[in-house]
């Protein structure tokens, strides 16, 4: 009888545990109408909290990391409350304590009792004592800037206005090359080094056409706010407004062509009140008025002494320029220069290899022809500064002599060409970089040879008959456009030389291309759109010498196929001329195809690998493609384990390789199955590696000399750029031309290198989402003003070590916060 007592306790105990879980299921229901009432209340507090952050943030202010992760938080809680309540719907079927789902509804109860805990205590985590922080940009950011010559007295009288009281707007005006822009940096650089009462000094570039959102984002972007390409206009001005009108400000605007309505931007009008500034270049007086600046300033042409020294400084040969003969020529030069400061620059320049008198002579015969033309004010010339566009233009016509021989409207935002009229003398047409949006007329050119219609981004309809009457044209240049087709007179121009299709829509190369005897280059780089190459456009091009398909056409025949509209790997070998060839790949069979046409293989400089299945290694030098291959790209290749180069083929592996990016390669143990030698890709600038999830480290770009930027993004199983075992001293020469590192979400990333080293190029540094990561390999031997600029999170930053506190106060001013 003795066992008959703990038998008692054990089914005591087992019938109350029974009797509890029996509760919980019976009580199932109460405890979903629990959970359903707290997830409604954090709801409605989560609504009524991003309501006060969206007005909150109207001012620019960012939310703070804490109120960012509890709204993150809510949102997984919710979706976990979701998937309870789903599941409980689906159970409710079920009846009774011994039904056989009653294990899992004990289960659900459980869930929901602490799903319940989870949003008590998050709701009770969501009061904040602030919600946002205020931006806080650095007060002033330098701009590129050589010591000037003659601009020291501009600057005194410039100060002189800063510290009038009843002095808010400030204009430098004069003509361009005379130094505006100069003198406004040197005026940004200033406050650097001194003290000032100013919150911040902003800069922006306004130029003739401008946009008022792009100024907008100019600032938004200075002040560190927040900010959208879709955002509206009004939500941008009043955000810019927020800010600024709690602040001390000085605004420079550089290259203003109109008067400008600062409220519709957003920017408190400076007076004596605010205390805020703004300085303005402009080549008009009338801006000046229409901009109600309280003081003008004109920016004046250098005297004889400055001139001279100017000029002298960038021919830099005294040697030469106290020569008797040739200093008289020099000064000769200088005086026709009008003391415009860009002109004796460019003609300093182009005269500092000139060594006999000869040469200086003929120079100065030259100007004699066109001398006015050295002070060009055409409207009309922007993007490059005018004088040098003026001055080039000049030379190129025979010193003004066939002027009509150029028709140039570039960068001038154009949305229609220019009437037809206009160009039809012309030798080279320039059209380039505008918002052209279609060509209606076909222009009568016989003497066209050049033709540049490029960056016209929205540019999408050309006539058919577009070419007829261009039998002379020697280049076309229609890259990034949005072209679908190109005109079937194009098989008219049959002097063409060079045609450039670049980023264009093309679907189709018209069959009539292949009646261009003549031409040497064709460029088809990033046409993703094309599908379509019928052999007789290719197979007429006998002087053919650079064809670039490189990340374009992909469809290639396979032998004894049928398919007529699919070129073939042999129409290409009809290309005897052939010297530069860029190609894309996407099936083993074309790759194996490609690897046995050596005249082929010899040309490829530019090869794009997508999508082959069932390539497990790519063997580049049983292929061939290791002398000048200088861009290589794989993506999409499930099953490649890593690239071979033959080790017995020699040290210097791909000597030419400037840019290797594998993307999407899921099964890439290692880059390279066998380690590069010292002597390997001594060429290579631009590593870039996203998505390969078993690559553990890239070890070797240690031993790359040229190497200048490395992006690592989305590679689950990367530990170290640098593993600890790679051969690496402290004062190692690695890494000597690195300017830029960006990382992002590697979750097993904890060093880049196992030695802290002196980057001595480093610029940019981005650290996203990589959390195991705690040190930053760097080694100060700097002053903070080389340090390398930080951008990545606070929280990470604030949890890294550091060696020495010194290093990371140096640091302090290079970070950036995402």
């Amino acid at each position: 009888m003795d066992f008959i007592t703990p038998l008692i306790g054990i089914i005591d105990r087992l019938c109350t545990a029974t009797a509890s879980r029996a509760s919980r299921v019976i009580n199932l229901d109460r405890s979903m109408h629990s959970l359903t009432a707290e997830l409604n209340e954090l709801m409605d507090k989560r609504d009524d909290l991003t309501t006060r952050l969206e007005r909150a943030e109207l001012d620019g202010s960012r939310r703070t990391n804490e109120v960012q992760r509890w709204l993150a938080r809510v949102e997984v809680i919710e979706a976990e409350a979701a998937s309870i309540m789903e599941n409980f719907g689906q159970s409710r079927q079920g009846l009774g304590c011994f039904n056989p789902s009653c294990c899992s509804k004990y289960n659900m109860s459980t869930e929901m009792i602490e799903k319940l805990k989870d949003i008590s205590e998050l709701k009770g985590k969501g009061n904040f004592e602030r919600l946002v922080t205020e931006p806080r940009p650095a007060p002033v950011e330098e701009k590129p800037c050589k010591p000037a010559i003659g601009i020291g007295v501009m600057l005194d009288k410039v100060w002189e206005f800063l510290e009038e009281e009843k002095v808010g707007i400030i204009a430098l005006y004069g003509m361009g090359g005379v130094g505006k822009t100069t003198l406004l940096k040197t005026i940004n650089n200033a406050f650097l080094s001194s003290d000032h009462n100013f919150d911040v000094v902003i800069w922006v570039l306004v130029s003739k056409e401008f946009v008022v959102s792009k100024i907008q984002q100019s600032i938004v972007a200075r002040l560190g706010l927040p900010w959208a390409d879709s955002e509206a206009h009004e939500l941008l001005t009043s955000k810019i407004y927020n800010v600024l009108k709690k602040k001390r400000f000085l605004l420079l605007l550089d290259d203003v062509w109109e008067g400008i309505d600062l409220g519709d931007i957003g920017i408190p009008l400076p007076d004596d009140e605010n205390k805020c500034k703004l300085i303005f270049t402009t080549r008009s007086m009338d801006v000046c008025s229409d901009m109600d600046a309280h003081r003008k300033l004109k920016v004046e042409l250098l005297n004889d002494e400055k001139s001279w020294q100017l000029f002298c400084e960038k021919v830099g040969r005294m040697d030469v320029l106290e020569s008797p003969p040739i200093r008289t020529y020099a000064k000769t030069i200088v005086r026709k220069c009008g003391g415009l400061p860009l002109a004796l620059i460019t003609v300093g320049r182009a005269m500092a290899n000139k060594e006999t008198e000869e040469e200086w002579k003929y120079a100065i015969e030259l100007l004699n022809k066109s001398p006015s033309e050295l002070r060009g004010e055409e409207e009309t010339q922007v993007k490059m500064n005018d004088v040098i566009r003026s001055f080039a233009l000049w030379i190129a016509s025979g010193c003004g002599v066939n002027k009509g021989n150029f028709f140039v409207e570039a960068s001038l935002g154009l949305t229609e060409a220019p009437g037809v009229k206009n160009w039809e003398g012309a030798q080279r047409v320039s059209l380039l970089d505008n918002a052209i949006t279609r060509l209606e007329e076909v222009p009568m050119c016989p003497n066209l040879l050049t033709l540049l219609l490029q960056w016209n981004n929205c540019l999408n309809r050309i006539p058919d008959d577009f070419c007829q009457s261009m039998s002379a044209l020697r280049l076309l240049d229609l890259s990034f456009t949005s072209i679908r087709r190109i005109p079937v007179s194009i098989g008219q121009l049959l002097e063409l030389r060079h045609l450039n299709l670049t980023a264009t829509k093309i679907t189709t190369l018209p069959k009539e291309l292949g009646s261009l005897a003549k031409l040497v280059h064709l460029n088809l780089l990033r046409t993703y759109s094309l599908r379509t190459i019928p052999p007789e456009a290719i197979t007429g091009l006998s002087k053919l010498v650079v064809l670039n398909l490189y990340y374009s056409y992909e469809r290639w025949k396979i032998q004894n196929s049928n398919c007529e509209d699919e070129v073939g790997f042999e129409v290409l070998e009809t290309l005897t001329q052939l010297r530069f060839l860029g190609l894309t790949i996407s099936t083993v069979t074309s790759l194996h195809r490609l690897s046995g046409i050596r005249s082929l293989v010899k040309c490829i400089q530019y090869l794009f690998i997508k999508e082959c299945e069932g390539l497990h290694q790519l063997e580049l030098s049983t292929l061939g493609y290791g002398k000048l291959l200088r861009r290589l790209s794989i993506n999409d290749c499930n099953e490649l384990n890593y690239l071979v180069v033959d080790g017995e083929a020699g040290e210097n592996w791909l000597p030419n390789l400037e840019v290797l990016a594998l993307y999407g390669l899921p099964n890439l143990i290692s880059v390279w199955k066998i380690p590069p030698r010292e002597a390997s890709l001594q060429n290579l600038r631009l590593l870039n590696i996203w998505y390969c999830h078993r690559l553990k480290n890239v070890s070797w770009i240690s031993l790359l000399p040229r190497l200048e930027a490395i992006y690592l993004f989305y590679c689950k199983a990367l530990e170290a750029l640098v593993s600890e075992d790679g051969k690496l001293e402290p004062d190692s020469k690695s890494f000597s031309r690195l300017k830029t590192i960006s990382i992002r979400d590697l979750p097993a990333l904890r060093i880049i290198t196992p030695l802290a080293l002196t980057f001595s190029c480093l610029k940019n540094i981005a650290v996203i989402d990589c959390p195991q990561l705690k040190k930053l390999s760097i080694r100060t031997a700097y002053n903070s003003t080389t340090l390398p600029t930080v951008h990545c999170s606070k929280d990470w930053w604030e949890g890294l070590e550091w060696e020495e506190l010194n290093t990371k106060n140096a640091f302090l001013t290079n970070f950036t916060s995402n």
